[in-house]
């Protein structure tokens, strides 16, 4: 719980408030990754669009974001492209 508050604080914090996308994908496990590889690194990380993929009946029509702020991009980037995970980056 600790870390979300952080986590949370972080995001308030970022270039004022602006959230990067990092990755858009259906992909569940690699956004489970994503978001595990960026906690495990105290970079703050939000999932977006959850609810309207729920809505949606799962079927894919609304992929996921993986979201960072702006001033937490290129650590983030950094840790992903070392991960082996260069080409799932929005921009690559």
């Amino acid at each position: 719980m600790a870390l979300q508050a952080l986590q949370a604080a972080a995001c308030r914090k970022g270039a004022a408030g602006q959230m990067i996308e990092l990755i858009r994908t259906n992909d569940l496990i690699l956004i489970g990754l994503v978001e595990s590889l960026l906690e495990g690194a105290a970079i703050p990380v939000l999932v977006a669009d959850h609810h309207i993929s729920a809505l949606e009946g799962s079927i894919g029509a609304f992929p996921r974001r993986v979201l960072v702020p702006a001033d937490w991009l290129t650590r983030a980037r950094r840790l992903i492209v070392e991960a082996g995970l260069a080409a799932e980056l929005r921009d690559a």
